[in-house]
C-alpha cells in the first residue's frame, strides 16, 4: 500500500511541478497577438531591406537605393479588397505592404482594431495608412542584373511602377503593374488573389531590344526590427520554411546570430532543388514566400545588424531573355491567419509541399495534430468550440478506457484490502519492514498490482500537454466563445472572487497572471472540487505525511491552473468528472462502494472463498485493535 501511495503521489507531484516550472517561469507575459507592436513614429531604423552583395548565387541588386522621400506626392497605391483582407499595393516597388486581416480583430470588443499583419516603411506610407502603423514589414519583388547589364535597367525596392491594367486587386480581379527601362526591356508584375490569403505573383520580364538580357527574379519578406513575440519556448515564431521535405525554423535570436557570409553578411541559404517555402511566423499569423511547386530556387534568410532588418528571400536562377522573347517566374506569397483547413488547402492545391507544418505542432506531433483534427471535426458538428472540447473529453477516455478499466479494477480491489492494510499497521506498529513485507505477501495472495493505481494519471500526462499544445498554438481556439462568461477559450477564465464574479464594478487581476489565478476563478473552482472527489475514490494513504500531500493537491492545482487557457481547464473538468463516473461505477461493480461526501464505507464482503477470509480476519483485527 505504501508502494502505491508513493507511486501515485510521485507521477502527480511530478506532473504538478513540470506545470509549476512552466507557469511560474516560461509563460508568456500577457501582449497583444499583433504581429508587432511599436509604433511607425517611435522607430530609428531604414526604410530599405537589407542589400546583398551580388554574387554567383544570384542574389539581389543593392536595394537600399533611392527610394523617395517626398511624401507630400506618393506615387500612388493599388487598393486591395476581398472578404478576407483589406489593404493596398505601393506603385513605390510595387510592394505588398499594407495588409489588414478583416476577419480579426485585436481583442473581443467589437470596435477593437482588425488585426495589420503588413505595415509600410516611412518611404512608402502615406496620410491614409501612416496613424499607428507597427514596424514595418512587407513583401518586394525584383530582379537582379546578370553579367554585364547596368543595374539602372532592373527594377529595384525603390523603382515607381505604372498600373497597367485593373484597378483594385480582389478575387477574380487581377491587377498588372508596368516598368520600361527604356533600353528595350519591359517587366511587368501582375498579382491575383483567391478568397483567402494567397496571392499569385507573375512577373515577366520582355526583351525588345536588339541583344539579350540577362537578370534573375526575387521576391523577398522584410522585417525592420524585432517583433513583440510571446516569448514563450514552446512556441516558434520566426523564421519558418520548408527545403525538399525538411522543416526550416529559427528564432529571431538565432537569426541574429548568423555565420557572417563575406557576400551576404549574417545569412543562411539553403539550395531547394523543387519543393519549398520560406517566410517568417507568428503565434496566429504567417507571410511565406512559395514559388511553383517544381521551381528550383535559393532560400535565405538573413539579418541586417545595422538597419535591424530580418530578412528572407526566394531568388530565381539567373536566365538570359533573347530578342524578341520573355520571360516568366511564378510564384505564390501566403500573408494572412493559419487557418489549418486553409493552409491544408494550399498544400492540396497549388500543391505547396507540407504548408500545414507551418503550424507548430511540436514535438508530440503524432498526438497533436491528430487531436486537433478530431477537435475539428467535433465543432464541425456542433458548432460550439467549448462543447468540441467536451466531445473530444469523451472520446479520448473512451480510447483510453480499456487500460484504464485495469487501474480501476485495482483500485477497488486495494479498497476492499483497506480493513486488512489497516489491521497490519496497528499489528506490526513502527516496524516498518514487517509492515513491507507483510503488505506485499498480502499484495501477492489476493494478485493486485499496487502500482496499477498510477495508470490514468500517466496516461493523462501526453494528452494534457498535446491538448496544452493544440489550444496554445492553433488560431480556431482563438477568441472562441463556449457561453457565458467564457468568450475566449484560448484566454483564461476572466472571472474573479475579487469583484464577486462580476456583481461589482471593478477590475480584476490582468488575466494569465498569478495574481488573477489565486483570485479562484469559477472554472479553477471547478478544477478543485472535481480534483477533490476524483482523489476520494483513490485508496487513502496510512502514512500521515502522504495523507497531508494528498489533501492539499487539489486546492494547489486550482490556484495554479486556474490562469491557463480555459479551454484546457474545461477539459480537465470534464476529465475529471467522467473518471468519476467511470472509477465510482467499476469500483462498485468490484466490491468496493465509497462515499464521495464521507469516510469510505465499509467494503462489501466478498464472495465465496474470499468471503471467508474476510470474515476470519474481523475477529484477529478486533482483538488486535482491543490489544
Amino acid at each position: 500500500m505504501e508502494d502505491n501511495n508513493r507511486n501515485l503521489i510521485l507521477a502527480t507531484v511530478l506532473s504538478f511541478l513540470v506545470i509549476l516550472v512552466w507557469y511560474t517561469v516560461f509563460a508568456p507575459e500577457p501582449v497583444s497577438d499583433q504581429p508587432s507592436g511599436q509604433p511607425l513614429a517611435e522607430q530609428s531604423i531604414g526604410d530599405q531591406p537589407l542589400a546583398p552583395a551580388a554574387g554567383t548565387t544570384a542574389a539581389p541588386a543593392d536595394l537600399a537605393g533611392d527610394a523617395p522621400t517626398d511624401l507630400a506626392e506618393p506615387a500612388g497605391r493599388v487598393a486591395i479588397r476581398s472578404e478576407a483582407l483589406e489593404g493596398s499595393i505601393s506603385l513605390v516597388g510595387g510592394r505588398l505592404d499594407d495588409l489588414m486581416l478583416t476577419r480579426y480583430r485585436e481583442t473581443l470588443d467589437p470596435g477593437a482594431p482588425e488585426v495589420r499583419l503588413l505595415s509600410p516603411s516611412s518611404a512608402t506610407a502615406d496620410d491614409r495608412i501612416s496613424v499607428n502603423l507597427t514596424k514595418p514589414y512587407y513583401a518586394v519583388y525584383g530582379w537582379t542584373p546578370g553579367a554585364g547589364v547596368d543595374p539602372a535597367l532592373v527594377p529595384g525596392p525603390a523603382t515607381v511602377w505604372e498600373l497597367e491594367s485593373g484597378e483594385t486587386l480582389s478575387p477574380g480581379h487581377p491587377v498588372t503593374l508596368a516598368w520600361d527601362n527604356g533600353a528595350g526591356q519591359i517587366f511587368r508584375r501582375t498579382f491575383q488573389l483567391d478568397e483567402n490569403y494567397l496571392f499569385s505573383i507573375s512577373q515577366t520580364l520582355e526583351n525588345n531590344g536588339a541583344a539579350a538580357f540577362a537578370a534573375a527574379p526575387y521576391g523577398i519578406i522584410a522585417r525592420h526590427g524585432r517583433p513583440d513575440t510571446q516569448n514563450f519556448f514552446i512556441l516558434h515564431e520566426g523564421v519558418v520554411g520548408m527545403h525538399d521535405g525538411s522543416l526550416v525554423e529559427m528564432k529571431y535570436n538565432a537569426v541574429a546570430e548568423l555565420d557572417v557570409n563575406p557576400r551576404e553578411g549574417r545569412a543562411e541559404i539553403f539550395e531547394v532543388n523543387g519543393n519549398g517555402w520560406i517566410g517568417f511566423t507568428d503565434k496566429y499569423w504567417m507571410t511565406t514566400l512559395a514559388p511553383a511547386p517544381g521551381q528550383a530556387f535559393t532560400a535565405v534568410v538573413k539579418y541586417a545588424e545595422g538597419a535591424d532588418i530580418y530578412q528572407t528571400e526566394a531568388r530565381f536562377p539567373m536566365q538570359t531573355v533573347a530578342p524578341g522573347t520573355t520571360l516568366s517566374a511564378d510564384s505564390y506569397l501566403f500573408a494572412g491567419a493559419k487557418v489549418w483547413e486553409v493552409i491544408r488547402g494550399y498544400e492540396e492545391n497549388p500543391g505547396i509541399q507540407r504548408f500545414v507544418d507551418s503550424i507548430d505542432w511540436g514535438w508530440f506531433y503524432f498526438l497533436t495534430k491528430p487531436i486537433f483534427r478530431l477537435l475539428h471535426w467535433l465543432h464541425g458538428i456542433i458548432g460550439n468550440m467549448g462543447w468540441a472540447i467536451i466531445a473530444l473529453t469523451f472520446v479520448l477516455k473512451t480510447l483510453v478506457f480499456p487500460l484504464a478499466r485495469k487501474s480501476y479494477i485495482s483500485m477497488a480491489k486495494m479498497k476492499e484490502l483497506q480493513p486488512q492494510m489497516e489491521e497490519i499497521k496497528t499489528r506490526t506498529g513502527d516496524d516498518r519492514m514487517k509492515f513491507q513485507r507483510e503488505v506485499m505477501e498480502l499484495y501477492k495472495r489476493e494478485k493486485v498490482n499496487p502500482a496499477a493505481g498510477c495508470l490514468p494519471i500517466l496516461l493523462q500526462i501526453p494528452i494534457f500537454f498535446s491538448l496544452y499544445k493544440v489550444i496554445f498554438v492553433t488560431i480556431e481556439l482563438r477568441h472562441a466563445p463556449w457561453f457565458g462568461w467564457i468568450q475566449d477559450l484560448s484566454a483564461p477564465d476572466p472571472s474573479s472572487l475579487l469583484n464577486l464574479y462580476g456583481l461589482l464594478n471593478f477590475g480584476v487581476p490582468a488575466q494569465g497572471t498569478l495574481l488573477h489565478s489565486l483570485t479562484l476563478p469559477v472554472l479553477a473552482i471547478f478544477l478543485g472540487v472535481s480534483m477533490w472527489l476524483q482523489q476520494k475514490l483513490n485508496p487513502a494513504p496510512t502514512d500521515p505525511t502522504q495523507k497531508m500531500i494528498f489533501a492539499w493537491m487539489p486546492w494547489i492545482f486550482m490556484f495554479m491552473l486556474g490562469g491557463f487557457a480555459s479551454g484546457l481547464v474545461l477539459y480537465w473538468i470534464t476529465n475529471n468528472v467522467i473518471t468519476i463516473i467511470q472509477q465510482y461505477t467499476i469500483m462498485s461493480m468490484h466490491g468496493a462502494r465509497p462515499d464521495l461526501f464521507g469516510n469510505i464505507r465499509a467494503s462489501i464482503p466478498a464472495r465465496g472463498k474470499d468471503a471467508a477470509k474476510t470474515k476470519s480476519a474481523k475477529p484477529a483485527a478486533t482483538k488486535d485493535a482491543g490489544k
